[in-house]
């Protein structure tokens, strides 16, 4: 029997290793999970079949030619490679690439781009009209070379066209990518077996942010700052207002939200906000839910203030975004 999901990664000069490994290593721990049920066969398709060197100076070995593919193509994975300038990373843009890409998404049931692999999609006339992520390093080239491309920096990955169009975002997020198709394939549990394997902490869902909240700020000089914020993830539906978290550092408010705002880059309010609407977005995305109860789990408290938040952060409301991200199951 011929495999159910046949996968083609497209590998060129120059390729981010990791972008290629990372989902065939993906594809491959599902059939092993599956004991071959899944049904992915992963084959690297080039210019030219042969050896191919990636950004890591590492070689792999294309086993087929673009010419070679063929129509019958489940999933088509197209990664990135990037030119080093002074001015920061851009996106390389192959010509012969994006001809074949252009080519063989009609035969593809679906697509998806890795890291700066959007550029190549976007130059294909595939995310015109719609939305798409890509490595935040790159996402203002690719909105300014692509101005019908509506160009998301944060999320992990976008699923667009019915599930038909993948994007994702850089570097490790290939695997929370990767994970998505296979749970999108062969469910939730096949999906969070595989990342067990990979020893990842959790399966990301698709709009969780590329830098977390505390991530996302800079590391503090101050221990009690640090401590403060551990604590704030974990008491997220406590009282979070200023006052109360300038009393529990035995600070006076005005003296508190100075130093807090030094520290972390943003007030105390916008800082709870970001942590909250962080958890809001994880359990829209993951759960059916009803808005109270997401509200309150994210210690936003009633729906009126979910909405509000999910505006000022996102520019979006609870259920656009649910509709947007909300895992599907198999």
């Amino acid at each position: 029997m011929p495999p159910s999901h046949r996968v083609v990664i497209a590998v060129f000069p120059d390729v981010d290793l990791l972008d290629v490994t990372g989902p065939a290593e993906v594809f491959a721990l599902a059939n092993r999970e599956t004991r071959g049920g899944a049904g992915y066969e992963v084959r690297l398709a080039g210019p030219a079949a042969g050896e191919v060197r990636t950004s890591a100076g590492v070689r792999l070995l294309a086993d087929l030619s673009f010419e070679e593919v063929g129509p019958r193509v489940d999933t088509l994975l197209v990664p990135g490679a990037v030119d080093h300038t002074e001015a920061g990373p851009v996106a390389r843009v192959d010509p012969d690439v994006v001809a074949w890409v252009k080519a063989t998404t009609p035969h593809a049931r679906r697509v998806a781009s890795v890291c700066v692999g959007a550029h190549v999609l976007a130059a294909a006339g595939l995310l015109d009209g719609r939305t798409a992520t890509t490595h935040w390093s790159t996402a203002a080239q690719l909105a300014a070379d692509h101005p019908a491309v509506t160009v998301d920096p944060d999320p992990i990955f976008v699923r667009a066209d019915r599930g038909r169009l993948w994007t994702g975002a850089g570097i490790s997020a290939c695997l929370d990518l990767a994970l998505a198709l296979v749970a999108e394939d062969q469910g939730e549990d096949v999906a969070l077996a595989v990342a067990r394997q990979l020893v990842m902490y959790l399966r990301r869902q698709g709009g969780q942010s590329q830098f977390s909240v505390p991530l996302s700020r800079p590391a503090s000089s101050r221990r009690d700052i640090d401590e403060l914020r551990l604590w704030i993830a974990d008491h997220l539906d406590a009282d979070l207002s200023a006052a109360a978290l300038a009393a529990r550092m035995c600070l006076s408010e005005r003296h508190f939200a100075r130093v807090f705002t030094k520290e972390t880059g943003a007030s105390p309010a916008a800082y709870v906000e970001a942590a909250r609407v962080e958890v809001a977005r994880r359990l829209l995305e993951t759960t059916d839910g009803p808005l109270d109860e997401v509200a309150r789990e994210a210690g936003l408290g009633s729906v009126e203030t979910l909405h509000r938040a999910l505006k000022r952060q996102l520019a979006t409301t609870p259920a656009a975004y649910r509709r947007r991200f909300r895992a599907e199951p198999a």
